[in-house]
């Protein structure tokens, strides 16, 4: 205690009437320096912020509007990569093999783990690219109220030949078409022998040219969507069932 004209005042009191107020820490995230901000920020222009210039952020981050963001193009992993480009040497690069990805293989410049895809003959002959996945389409609505079938036509041996014996199968099924405005699948088929590529491009000639003669008959060709399946389907084990394995058939859309 202490007394001024005569007045008892506590110390405390004396020495704030003497030196004024004390400092107040103020309110996060204003600041008076880097010692009122958290760990790692600092404090500019009285406020906390996480960088004043690009020396205050980690390798890969620059400073922009105090704050530190990845610089463009700059990655740690595959994972910080579009379009399934490979991480290397911190830069996003089309991967020129297996072993530039961290994950998956290497194919046509793209990491792809199992089932990912970038484009549909990525996946399987009867999958399609979709939202970057290989799935499997399934064809096929329920039919129409019509009173007549779509007959499946087949092929012989490494031909996209209609027959005479098929005409008339597609006459009718011509017929059927005008019964409905439904659209259809015309779905191509081969058997197992021959190559990956050369099977769906016979499957696609053998659909198209179904297509092709039931658009000479007067049916919409924009109703058509040729899906060509190669050899996926076949079931053939000999020279006496391949032939069942060479085919066009129908799906209602």
């Amino acid at each position: 205690m202490k007394a001024i004209a005569g007045v008892v005042v506590p110390l405390a009191a004396l020495l704030i009437a003497l030196t004024g107020c004390p400092d107040k820490k103020p309110k996060y995230p204003s600041c008076n320096g880097d010692k009122d901000c958290k760990e790692g920020e600092l404090c500019v222009d009285k406020k906390c912020v996480q960088c004043k210039q690009d020396s205050d952020c980690k390798e890969g981050e620059e400073c922009k509007a105090n704050a530190c963001v990845k610089k463009d193009g700059w990655c740690d992993s595959d994972d910080d990569c579009p379009n399934h480009k490979a991480c290397k040497n911190n830069a996003c690069v089309a991967c020129e093999s297996d072993a530039d990805c961290q994950a998956g293989t290497c194919t046509d410049g793209a990491c792809l783990e199992p089932g990912e895809c970038v484009k549909d003959e990525d996946c399987a002959d009867d999958e399609d690219c979709i939202d970057g996945r290989c799935k499997a389409f399934t064809l096929g609505g329920d039919k129409p109220d019509v009173d007549c079938d779509l007959a499946t036509v087949y092929f012989e041996f490494d031909s996209a030949t209609i027959s005479a014996a098929n005409r008339s199968a597609l006459d009718e099924a011509a017929q059927c078409l005008t019964k409905t405005d439904r659209s259809i699948y015309i779905i191509g088929h081969t058997d197992p022998r021959g190559t990956d590529e050369y099977n769906i491009a016979l499957s696609d000639g053998r659909a198209r040219a179904v297509a092709d003669y039931l658009a000479a008959l007067g049916t919409d060709p924009a109703r058509f969507q040729i899906v060509p399946k190669g050899e996926a389907d076949a079931a053939g084990t000999g020279e006496d069932s391949y032939s069942q394995d060479r085919k066009v058939e129908f799906e209602w859309k």
